[in-house]
């Protein structure tokens, strides 16, 4: 097996084509990973997601800095993953930001089932307030394994 670093233009290609990744945050020294719907947006750059109130908005408006992973899995000889290191930012209902909820409205309505995980309800859960977020895009790394035949 061979493994290959990606060009930040791969990394992109791989993000545009994914919309499951591995969300991660940290609060008071003590990390948190969750999976996570987005939608890549290439002239920002940046991820958006959407989800409700818990842990993971409580933390990432506490320590904005994240990371999330994204992989794409043939076999244990063949894969790829790309992390993105970004900052967590709410995007308000307020006129200031109305034409890129618009964008992000637009851009989850190009994927089925846009609004799971985060819009799912749980048997004993309370409804809580939808947050509409973007992780800006501050560095990308990525591999690829490939298998070699002898």
């Amino acid at each position: 097996m061979l493994i290959h670093e990606l060009t930040t233009a791969q990394c992109t290609e791989v993000l545009a084509r994914t919309s499951l990744g591995r969300l991660a945050c940290a609060r008071a020294g003590q990390p948190y990973v969750v999976p996570i719907h987005f939608s890549f947006d290439s002239e920002g750059p940046g991820l958006y997601a959407f989800s409700t109130v818990g842990q993971k908005i409580v933390w990432m408006r506490e320590n904005p800095k994240v990371c999330v992973e994204v992989e794409e899995i043939s076999d244990k000889n063949r894969w790829t993953t790309v992390l993105v290191f970004g900052r967590y930012e709410e995007i308000q209902d307020s006129p200031h930001d109305a034409a890129t909820r618009q964008r992000v409205w637009e851009s989850f309505q190009q994927r089925p089932e846009w609004w799971l995980p985060a819009a799912a309800k749980l048997p004993s859960q309370e409804r809580h307030a939808m947050v509409i977020f973007r992780i800006h895009i501050d560095r990308l790394t990525g591999r690829r394994a490939v298998h070699e035949r002898i």
